[in-house]
């Protein structure tokens, strides 16, 4: 059985808003940006400044496979696992699993690098982190 708070005054009045109390409640107030801001120093344009030092996971994903936990289980050391891309396929680059862009590997005072061959369009990273 569901009970209710509410009192019903016969008054008509819509009860408050989720998370509002229907007495004390104030609306924040908000500063009025002046329409000269941006000639007294102060842009509208975000500040990409504030991110720079934000860490993020860079990985390469050669490719993928599918396989039930029994096949996963019966793998060995030497065992092959074929993936869903062919040989000489980009690979792509996420960071932190959204896809940004595709390259291929290229060795760097022996170790391994990505060249970048492929840049993904910011519409399409829009949608992969959606």
């Amino acid at each position: 059985m569901v009970e209710s708070n509410t009192t019903d005054t016969g008054t008509g009045d819509k009860p408050a808003a989720a998370g509002q109390e229907g007495k004390g409640f104030k609306a924040p107030a908000f500063e009025e940006l002046p329409a000269d801001a941006a000639s007294k120093g102060r842009s509208t344009e975000p500040d990409i400044d504030v991110i720079l030092d934000v860490p993020v996971t860079l990985s390469l994903e050669v490719g993928r496979a599918k396989m039930s936990v029994g096949d996963l289980l019966r793998l060995n050391q030497g065992a092959v696992v074929e993936l869903d891309r062919k040989a000489g396929d980009p690979l792509d680059v996420l960071v932190n699993g959204a896809l940004v862009a595709r390259g291929e590997i290229v060795v760097v005072n022996d170790k391994f690098g990505i060249r970048l061959t492929e840049v993904v369009s910011q519409t399409k990273k829009g949608k992969a982190l959606a």
